[in-house]
């Protein structure tokens, strides 16, 4: 049995078939490494409500190779005065038939809780704790569930008829700006404002900025009914002159804004031109048009969603 010393965290995650793909590339860039178990370790803090793929937490406090060796130690945690609650975590690495039933896994949490000197609340705990098993070994600590905040943004006052889904422009916003410390981000083409909406929401500085009036205009209006303030500039992508750590540049689709391959290249260009990190969202391979801008793919994925194929490139 172990106490950690060091801050080490276990989250788990959940997403649609067609989502694998972008949710494994957001872990990387959350993490710099990936999993395909929907279990991952780290020792770098993510709050879970940042990602739309991502369960919960749990913030280590203790492991061991046995579960009979980690009920022996839990008489160390006292809680005198607050009352807690014990979740058996059940997304795991472990086999089907290494699985604990239903009946077990309610085991586990009586039995650990019954280590813990306090009073249990099933109902409404002060604080809750969590219990989950990876690589062969068990871990207990401080349990954060996520909450979708990303569903309320669903329903906006200026509805785009082919904006981003939520999931997905909250994912983008991740992969762009993992670390949102002193950090400072655009939207060039923000359309209605779905990716500076959960931008905003995650604590991420950004601005943004659409060449169509009444869009720009929508986008204010709809980042305001959320309660979030952020520039959003009515203007073209050339006339800027700050620069930025990262620029995502969602290409227009030719479906409400006409865009020529050379009007998208030279979207391109100038994102190379006032970020030193581009994500790219486009409906298709443009890997040359990249390469001419002199940028440089480092990472990538595809998301189809109904009629659409996305493709999401990271470049430097």
């Amino acid at each position: 049995m172990n106490f950690v010393e060091q801050p080490f965290y276990i989250y788990t995650f959940s997403c649609h078939e067609d989502e694998i793909d972008l949710s494994r590339l957001e872990m990387r860039a959350l993490f710099q490494t990936d999993t395909t178990t929907g279990i991952l370790g780290s020792s770098i803090s993510v709050n879970p409500s940042r990602s739309p793929f991502m369960r919960e937490r749990l913030e280590v406090l203790f492991h061991a190779d046995q579960l009979p060796m980690l009920y022996e130690q839990l008489s160390k945690l006292e809680l005198t005065n607050h009352t807690f609650k014990v979740i058996y975590i059940k997304t795991n690495d472990q086999t089907p038939s290494e699985k604990l039933t239903y009946a077990q896994q309610r085991e586990v949490e009586r039995e650990l809780g019954a280590k813990i000197v306090g009073k249990a609340n099933m109902k409404d705990p002060d604080q809750i704790f969590g219990i989950v098993t990876m690589r062969g070994r068990w871990y207990f600590g401080h349990y954060l569930k996520n909450e979708p905040i990303w569903l309320t943004h669903q329903t906006r006052p200026v509805p785009y008829s082919i904006a981003l889904p939520t999931r997905i422009a909250r994912a983008i916003a991740n992969i762009a700006v993992p670390n949102p410390d002193e950090v400072c981000a655009i939207d060039p083409c923000c359309g209605s404002g779905t990716v500076l909406i959960e931008a905003l929401s995650m604590g991420i500085n950004i601005v943004g900025r659409d060449y169509n009036p009444l869009i720009a205009t929508g986008a204010r209006q709809n980042i305001a009914h959320f309660g979030y303030c952020c520039e959003i500039v009515y203007g073209d992508i050339a006339d800027i002159t700050d620069h930025f750590d990262v620029a995502i540049l969602d290409l227009p689709y030719n479906h409400v804004t006409k865009a020529t391959p050379e009007d998208q290249h030279a979207l391109v260009q100038h994102a190379r031109r006032i970020a030193t990190r581009v994500v790219v969202i486009s409906i298709a391979s443009i890997d040359h048009m990249l390469e001419a801008s002199g940028l440089t793919i480092i990472d990538r994925c595809i998301v189809n969603k109904g009629k659409f194929s996305r493709h999401i490139m990271v470049c430097h």
